[in-house]
């Protein structure tokens, strides 16, 4: 089975720019949305698949049944390929209820969380040497508990029946400051502070760390050898 990592935080907190990282002769990205991504040199790296050639090592796509094909076709076809990288996963959700918008009753929600939990299960069934690291935004609820932190959904079947954080043994929030230099310096939060569903092994990470998903596949691999 293949590892899987979720990456979660606000819009412009270092999400996509942590892509930066990786090796791009490694690495094939799904690009949810189709948004350039917000490095220089970014489009030499990632050019678009071709079936035919097996040239490329990306994908704009929103479609559940296309991104589950698109990895299974990982395993068969690229062997280059160690890492997986689905950005802006939620948006999967959110174009799967503007489709069904118009559709009453609750069966729809059922159709959200078949779309989203679909590919998660996809991703684990990859080879053992792959990576896939899904990126998504994060949002603030409040419960009688008080303010947590959790990756965005649409309704609730999602978050009471499944769990998405659940089904990661590492979930990072990505967040951002600014320096005494006046520079952006991104990081990654590798723990909960008890209000947030971030969480890592014992000793995998600090309990911040560069938002570099190279550094989180390094420290990974660190941490199962021993």
């Amino acid at each position: 089975m293949a590892r899987i990592v979720l990456i979660l935080g606000e819009s412009g907190n270092g999400k996509s720019h942590s892509i930066k990282s990786l090796d791009p002769t490694k690495t094939f990205l799904i690009n949810v949305i189709g948004k350039d991504l917000p490095f220089k040199g970014w489009k030499k790296d990632y050019t678009p698949y071709e079936k035919t050639t097996k040239t490329g090592n990306a994908i704009i796509t929103h479609s559940s049944a296309t991104i589950c094909s698109g990895l299974k076709n990982v395993v068969d076809k690229l062997e280059n390929i160690n890492n997986v990288v689905i950005d802006d996963f939620q948006y999967i959700m959110s174009y799967e209820f503007m489709r069904t918008i118009k559709q009453k009753g609750y069966e729809k929600f059922n159709d959200i969380a078949d779309a989203a939990f679909s590919i998660i299960q996809a991703a684990q069934l990859l080879r053992d040497d792959i990576t896939v690291f899904f990126l998504a935004h994060s949002e603030e609820i409040f419960t009688e508990a008080g303010r947590k932190t959790k990756i965005k959904t649409i309704g609730k079947l999602l978050d009471d029946k499944i769990t998405i954080e659940g089904l990661f043994t590492v979930v990072l929030l990505s967040r951002v400051e600014i320096t005494e230099e006046g520079k952006v310096k991104g990081y990654f939060v590798t723990q909960s502070d008890g209000a947030s569903t971030m969480k890592s092994p014992e000793g995998m990470f600090d309990l911040r760390i560069d938002n570099s998903l190279e550094l989180v596949l390094s420290k990974i691999e660190e941490y199962n050898i021993g």
